[in-house]
């Protein structure tokens, strides 16, 4: 079998209202679309978010830079074609944009051959889970008028729904403003459901963070993410030394040798490598096979459609992490299938490969300028 094209597209699919957190407001998306197709007839599909703005860089590495590297290969050797491509791009990538086109090429060759051996992914990968693995309902976010009243009752619909965990945001707003919001959640989540805090480096430095984070402990949040930016390895290391709540980050971070940094400073209690960042799937069982050796967990930033096979397939991976609509995280618009909750968690899909197909109309109607 060999690869005999390479295309992409950038959509930008605006939001049905803005959404803000601590750091910037947001009024659209940005992804990366790629599909794969072999000789034999079987197309992989891939995608990354790229950002709320010029998405289309990460489309142009892979129009420029990658696809060259990988038609005409044997899709089965994705290790090979994960090095060749990262050794490409060494004078333009190894992070950013570049390494995001990377994970999406990756992300569509394993869903490829996934599908050429019959198989769902994560049975492809090794199957730890059967049916079912664990989410939690990600949300929470500043908007206009929103009042912890109205937070509170988000939290609860979530239930309602059959999750059982669930996150909102903090770092927008001043601490005790914070202090209330959480204490609403928890008020309407109850004791025993995991709540989870997501700072979105809302924090310049340590000692900010470790000040506010000591009076959020009183609500017992499960864990505190992205404290400080991404670089600030050292800084997030000193916060999870100081407080009683567990440090969660990794979601910008890319490659292995990242996440060696966060893991060999002891600067985080959970890792959310995201494949659709981190450099695809192949990179992303590297970090969590890493991340077991040292006895830390891994739970997945986002693209629960991915995610869900890698949680499912990955011992040490605790949750996945899952939007309940399109109202923050909206690439489901361009799919045609949808994931499903069931007991407390989501449905592994059974088709071969991710399960996932585009909506060939709302590709067309949200990109700029189709598969090239």
């Amino acid at each position: 079998m060999k690869i005999i094209s390479v295309e992409s597209a950038t959509c930008v699919v605006p939001l049905d209202s803005g959404v803000a957190f601590a750091t910037r407001s947001v009024q659209e998306r940005h992804y990366t679309l790629v599909r794969i197709r072999s000789d034999s007839g079987i197309e992989g599909i891939g995608f990354s978010y790229t950002g709320h703005k010029a998405g289309g860089v990460t489309t142009m590495a892979i129009r420029e830079l990658l696809s060259d590297v990988v038609i005409g290969r044997d899709p089965h050797q994705i290790e090979s074609i994960w090095d060749e491509m990262y050794k490409e791009s060494i004078l333009h990538g190894r992070r950013g944009s570049v390494l995001r086109g990377i994970s999406a090429i990756d992300i569509a060759l394993w869903d490829l051959i996934s599908k050429d051996a019959g198989l769902p992914l994560y049975k492809m990968l090794g199957a730890f889970h059967e049916e079912i693995v664990p989410a939690y309902a990600s949300g929470g976010y500043y908007q206009p008028n929103k009042t912890p009243e109205d937070l509170a009752n988000e939290m609860r619909s979530y239930l309602d729904l059959g999750l059982r965990a669930v996150k909102i945001k903090v770092g927008r707003v001043s601490t005790s403003e914070d202090v209330t919001r959480i204490g609403f959640a928890r008020e309407a989540v109850g004791n025993s459901v995991p709540l989870f805090l997501d700072a979105n480096n809302a924090w310049s430095d340590a000692s900010s963070a470790i000040q506010a984070c000591r009076e959020f402990e009183v609500h017992s949040p499960d864990w505190i993410e992205e404290p400080l930016m991404p670089d600030d390895i050292l800084g997030h290391a000193k916060i999870a030394q100081a407080i009683n709540i567990p440090v969660a980050t990794g979601e910008i971070h890319q490659t292995r040798w990242d996440f060696e940094q966060i893991l060999d400073n002891n600067a985080a209690d959970i890792l959310q490598s995201d494949a659709g960042v981190c450099g695809g799937i192949t990179e992303w069982r590297k970090i969590a096979s890493m991340a077991a050796g040292r006895d830390v967990i891994v739970a997945p930033h986002w693209l629960a459609d991915i995610h869900v096979h890698l949680v499912a397939s990955t011992p040490n991976a605790s949750w996945v992490e899952f939007f309940t609509d399109h109202s923050v995280l909206n690439i489901g618009r361009l799919f045609s299938t949808s994931l499903e909750i069931k007991d407390g968690g989501l449905k592994i899909p059974q088709s071969p490969g991710i399960g996932v197909d585009f909506d060939d109309e709302a590709v067309q109607k949200f990109s700029l300028d189709g598969w090239l």
